[in-house]
């Protein structure tokens, strides 16, 4: 089976990239923990929407494609109900 890709999330990585080396400075300055606080939220909040465009890539892709195979249906099943839990 072929993998779907991703590349169209390497903006928004690359902008969390970003954000995360602003944390590094911030803290470096010793900024406002508050301030740093609002910033690891908002770079969270990033991680979370790749997250979610990548599961809704695997769940239309990867899993329509095994639709056919009720044994292949089970295993990607399991392994999203595994990926859900961590």
């Amino acid at each position: 089976m072929k993998h779907a890709t991703h590349k169209g999330n390497l903006v928004n990585l690359k902008k969390i990239e970003g954000q995360v080396r602003g944390l590094q400075a911030m803290i470096e300055e010793e900024k406002y923990c508050v301030d740093i606080l609002n910033q690891l939220k908002a770079v969270k909040n990033a991680l979370i929407s790749v997250e979610g465009k990548i599961l809704k890539v695997h769940l239309r892709a990867c899993i329509r494609g095994s639709l056919g195979d009720e044994t292949l249906v089970d295993n990607k099943i399991e392994e999203i109900v595994k990926l859900l839990k961590r």
